[in-house]
């Protein structure tokens, strides 16, 4: 093959490690068709591959990781402009997966957003931003998400609104008296003998003309800059569906007033009215459909709008007010009562309470004082402090949380393929049943055949709305995932709205997840000659020495309760027993029951309590006050207080419930026992769980995980659905298809409700995008006319399709309302 037609792509590869790996790879590239030849460069870690144009960067890739190793990919994000329905959301996804070294293309209508993966060093926006252009549309840098960018949307969408609404107004003035006089010589035999008298038949056929071609050609203009290129491109949208129909009623009209006798005897009618009728009804469409848009995103504009815009950042000794960009990882800034946080950092110096409501749900302020995290964002209530930035820009908690929400909404999910086969064909379809329309009614139509084919094939043209079949599916996503983050449930990936509707089954870790992830103090019975309290304090005064977690529990329930304890004496610590010291001149001894034994303290008058601790998974401890019992202790990890009615709700929604956790069976057993739950895996490792996990998917069906810590992720990732916790780690969080950005469980059930709220609503606006096409298009082509007299005016049509795309996003717009089930 000829050199100047094959293309080199070079793919960064991560995993290998010998000459072998770099067989393997080789080996796997060649055999993908369209590849003319293939080197792996083992120290570069890179493959070049010579592609003849029938070779694909995306099956190159596919196969490298079917051999075990991973091509490296990057994401870039565009903004899409001038895209009207889902042909054009076909168009730009070719135009970009043509791109030499792009792995997949996401558009997204509602959006109006590209998501592009390439690969690593392949290539860059601009090559990207080029491709959409040559397609016909605009495209720029989608850019992070700041204040700033929410600003500039902000006001492209309300020049956009006001474009539309001057239009609106022009072609309404315009269209109006055409409307106005051409119904009512059609109703009111007055009216035409009124303008046959005042005006004239043929000086009012040039005015109408005048007021048609000012409409089409002025607001109307807008469908013929994209409408006409797509169709020489041989690539019509919805655009040309409106071009088509509206110019044919008004070069028909021209030519039956300015050259009639080129029609048939009787054919000399005009239909400008239902020209201009059609581009003012879907002038007025599109004008409802920009308004209701404004509304889908606006989860994301509340979102980005609680980043501050500036910080007062303290260098050479002053503050110094500067632009939240200016602000560097390790730069001291200070916050004054009211302002918001604007990065994520630590606390220096000073002390406040801070509102976190945004991050927790809790609409208490929390107290913050050196040492403490804050999040950007949250608001500082009372007092004011210095805190050292930690993360800033795209790191902040905040920032990552948009671009989550962004991703999401941005995704295509499963249900949307079928949909995307359609539409793909749908515009070219209903050109080729307008030509037949055409054809059928002018071969057999009543007389005047030539005007009823035109007006029945115009109607065919402006019926059809593909628009309503583009915005059906992300409307509902775009609304969904940003209830969804105004409810603290973040899609990381927003196919996971589909997947967690599927779920059968939901598996918990049980530390950090179902309970606190820290031991408590959870009962303290004193023996008798001893006050609780008084047991209380002693017990704290000994082990406020100790780094056990156990001691902290006691001594955090004795701070609870404002107990004052003294200084312990003399402290020592003796492993796997227990500890003692002198505590206001009295021999204080705290541990298990073996240590009372070993001390030779008698524990029978607390034995039977301390079982029934411990059949209840809770730590029983005794404590021996100069040599004799004063009190049996427990501490446990307490369950979460939102725990039960969580998981009520999930079972009341028809799912099981299990736990996996690495905990002995019988403290696992006695927490299942608790609250309900179905079924006990106990004493697994970190891989042990993705087995178990297998195994309720055997069982039940589709399973998610909910969990926390590191030792979850493998868990996280293997499940259907991963659901991290937003207090747990990074691994897990990153391993995760859905973040919970509170502790509360009762978000589980939430976005397993949503989900499912969502899915429905999806259905509801295909069921409608398609019902509405399938039973109009063929009324509009006149089916019924034969057995009922019945055609429809192309005027009606023009409404009924600007209509279409409304109802589908006022539909979408509903799931703003949605609520939590009370639990």
């Amino acid at each position: 093959m000829p050199q100047s037609r094959l293309e080199m792509i070079d793919i960064p590869i991560l995993g290998m490690t010998c000459a072998s790996c770099v067989g393997r790879v080789e080996a796997a590239i060649a055999g993908v068709a369209g590849v003319a030849a293939a080197s792996v460069n083992l120290a570069a870690e890179r493959a070049r591959v010579e592609l003849t144009p029938q070779g694909s960067a995306q099956a190159v890739a596919d196969a490298i990781r079917r051999a075990g190793y991973a091509p490296m990919e990057t994401v870039v994000e565009l903004k899409i402009g001038g895209m009207s329905c889902a042909s054009c959301v076909g168009r730009v996804e070719r135009a970009l997966a043509a791109v030499r070294g792009v792995l997949g293309a996401e558009v997204n209508l509602a959006a109006e957003r590209a998501r592009v993966r390439v690969l690593e060093g392949g290539p860059d926006p601009a090559t990207l931003i080029l491709a959409v252009t040559a397609a016909g549309y605009e495209a720029a840098p989608a850019g992070s998400a700041t204040p700033e960018r929410a600003d500039r949307e902000q006001a492209a969408r309300a020049a956009e609104i006001s474009g539309l609404k001057r239009a609106v107004v022009v072609a309404a003035l315009a269209t109006a008296p055409l409307f106005l006089l051409e119904m009512g010589r059609h109703f009111l035999p007055g009216v035409h003998y009124w303008l046959d008298a005042t005006i004239g038949e043929q000086p009012w056929r040039r005015m109408s003309f005048a007021l048609a071609a000012l409409v089409l050609f002025g607001p109307g203009l807008r469908f013929y800059r994209k409408g006409v290129p797509n169709l020489l491109r041989r690539t019509p949208d919805m655009n040309s569906l409106v071009v088509l129909g509206a110019s044919a009623a008004f070069a028909y009209s021209a030519v039956a007033t300015f050259t009639p006798g080129l029609l048939p005897a009787g054919a000399d009618h005009v239909y400008y009215e239902a020209a201009a009728v059609i581009v003012t009804l879907i002038l007025l469409g599109r004008l409802f459909e920009a308004l209701a848009k404004g509304r889908t995103s606006a989860a994301i504009r509340r979102l980005m709008t609680l980043q501050a815009k500036t910080a007062r950042v303290v260098r050479g000794g002053r503050e110094t007010e500067v632009p939240i960009a200016e602000v560097r990882a390790g730069d001291v800034v200070a916050v004054r009562p009211g302002e918001r946080v604007p990065v994520d950092g630590e606390v220096t110096d000073g002390a406040s309470f801070v509102d976190e409501s945004m991050i927790r749900g809790e609409p208490v302020p929390v107290e913050k004082g050196a040492g403490d995290e804050v999040v950007g964002g949250t608001v500082n209530k009372t007092g004011a402090f210095r805190f050292r930035a930690t993360r800033v820009g795209a790191d902040t908690l905040l920032a990552q949380i948009v671009r989550m929400v962004e991703t999401a909404q941005g995704a295509k999910l499963p249900i949307q393929a079928l949909v995307d086969r359609i539409t793909g064909r749908f515009v070219p379809t209903v050109i080729v049943v307008a030509v037949a329309t055409f054809a059928a009614w002018l071969a057999f139509g009543p007389s005047p055949a030539l005007g009823f084919a035109l007006v029945n094939a115009v109607a065919v043209l402006i019926i059809a709305c593909p628009c309503a079949m583009g915005l059906a599916t992300p409307t509902s996503i775009m609304v969904g995932t940003g209830k969804a983050a105004e409810l603290g449930v973040l899609f990381r990936r927003g196919e996971a709205l589909q997947a967690l509707r599927d779920v059968k089954v939901v598996a918990f870790d049980k530390t950090g997840t179902l309970t606190m992830g820290r031991p408590a103090l959870t009962d303290l019975i004193p023996a008798e000659g001893f006050a609780a309290d008084e047991a209380l304090r002693l017990a704290a005064a000994v082990e406020a020495r100790s780094e056990h977690p156990i001691a902290a529990a006691i001594v955090e329930a004795a701070a609870e309760r404002d107990l004052a304890w003294g200084a312990a004496d003399g402290f020592e610590a003796v492993p796997g027993f227990g500890a003692e010291a002198w505590v206001d001149g009295r021999r204080v001894q705290v541990g298990a029951d073996r240590y009372m034994l070993r001390l030779g303290v008698d524990v029978a008058a607390l034995a039977t309590e301390a079982a029934r601790l411990a059949a209840e998974a809770r730590t029983p401890l005794f404590m021996a006050v100069d040599g004799r019992l004063a009190a049996l202790i427990a501490v446990a990890d307490p369950i979460k207080p939102t725990t039960p009615a969580a998981l009520a709700a999930l079972h009341a929604a028809g799912l099981k419930v299990a736990m996996i956790t690495g905990d002995n069976a019988r403290t696992a057993r006695a927490v299942a026992d608790a609250l309900g739950i179905d079924q006990v895996v106990a004493e697994v490792l970190p891989d042990g769980k993705v087995a178990a996990l297998a195994a309720l998917r055997a069982r039940y069906g589709a399973a998610a995980f909910v969990g926390d810590g590191i030792n979850d992720a493998p868990a996280l990732a293997a499940a259907d659905v991963g659901i991290a916790m937003g207090a747990g780690t990074d691994i897990a969080i990153e391993s995760a298809d859905v973040v919970l950005m509170r502790g509360d469980l009762t978000a589980v059930a939430t976005a397993a409700s949503l989900s499912r709220a969502t899915l429905a609503n999806i259905r509801q606006n295909l069921a409608w995008a398609f019902g509405y096409n399938v039973l109009l298009i063929p009324l509009a082509a006149g089916v019924l006319y034969p057995a009922f007299g019945l055609t429809l005016s192309p005027m009606i049509a023009a409404g009924a399709m600007a209509l279409s795309s409304v109802s589908v996003l006022a539909n979408a717009l509903r799931l703003r309302g949605f609520h939590p089930a009370a639990v």
